[in-house]
């Protein structure tokens, strides 16, 4: 199970009623952040989740409403003792950006480990998920993000028997695991079925509409995407500045099949981006107007 908490829904500024947008996932004791703007942190504690289990920081890109708030979060980790090292994944050019923020944060009792994204996509096995980082189109360098959690398949009960495999390594090998012994070798695909479909989540802000976004979103469980503007009027200035509209949002989530929509990254002019849903849910009805501590949890699809 995914536990996803959407910290903050605005974009370029954060305002009295709106922190910037970031994401923020946990699974079996770990946490995962994608972007960290200013504020990020009092957004985790308005939430009330915890700094300690985040050990993996992605960036979709170096602009300032989605890093900023790295040299104060890091510092905050420092300060509660920290010794467990940090990752971050980012676009070229990762490490000298981050360099440059920490001048106000120059000593940490932890190390910093950075991954940079090479070519127009990259995939990370990180703390039991996959993480798939793929290029859009922004007015600089800018990643998506897909994070895909596996299901094995069942047991074969009958398998097993039939292999006589001792009943002491059936659990072992449900899990994934590999065993040898004097009387040879146990593999889980002797005794798993095919794999069943697993949880996937698509984070994707800061761009045109590609063709990338629909192939990496396929049959997401959640795609949470950027949705600049409300106003059908501003579709040209969304096209100058590589942004999205609602409705270019909501078309996209409609093209790769997701089972839900929560736009996100919102004009600081726009205030109530609520009034433009039923527009929206026209092209896509599963669409949610994204709002700060927006929470969900994804599992495993229930099986007859």
């Amino acid at each position: 199970m995914l536990d996803v908490c959407l910290l903050g829904s605005g974009g370029m500024m954060p305002l009295p009623y709106r922190w910037l947008t970031s994401l923020m996932v946990r699974y079996n004791g770990s946490s995962l952040l994608i972007d960290c703007g200013e504020g990020t942190q009092i957004a985790i504690k308005e939430k009330g989740w915890s700094f300690k289990p985040v050990d993996v920081i992605c960036f979709t890109h170096y602009h300032g409403d989605h890093i900023s708030g790295l040299p104060g979060l890091v510092l905050t980790m420092g300060n509660a003792d920290r010794t467990e090292p940090l990752t971050l994944i980012g676009p070229k050019g990762l490490e000298r950006v981050v360099n440059a923020l920490r001048v106000i944060a120059p000593e940490l009792p932890f190390p910093i480990l950075f991954r940079e994204i090479n070519g127009p996509e990259e995939e990370f096995c990180l703390n039991g998920y996959r993480l798939k980082a793929f290029k859009v189109n922004h007015n600089v360098l800018c990643y998506g993000y897909t994070l895909e959690l596996d299901r094995a398949g069942k047991f074969q009960l009958e398998e097993a028997v039939r292999l006589n495999i001792p009943k002491k390594y059936w659990s072992r090998l449900q899990k994934g695991e590999t065993i040898e012994t004097e009387e040879g070798t146990y593999t889980p695909d002797m005794v798993l079925g095919a794999a069943r479909r697993g949880i996937r989540l698509t984070y994707c802000t800061d761009t045109r509409p590609v063709q990338a976004i629909v192939d990496h979103a396929m049959h997401s469980d959640l795609f949470i995407c950027e949705g600049m503007y409300g106003e059908k009027d501003k579709e040209a200035k969304a096209k100058e500045h590589r942004h999205m509209t609602f409705y270019e949002a909501a078309q996209l989530a409609k093209d790769a099949e997701v089972k839900e929509l929560w736009l996100t990254h919102y004009s600081p002019s726009l205030t109530r981006p609520e009034e433009y849903m039923e527009e929206v849910q026209k092209i896509f009805p599963a669409a949610k107007a994204g709002k700060d501590r927006m929470s969900a949890e994804l599992d495993f699809e229930k099986e007859e």
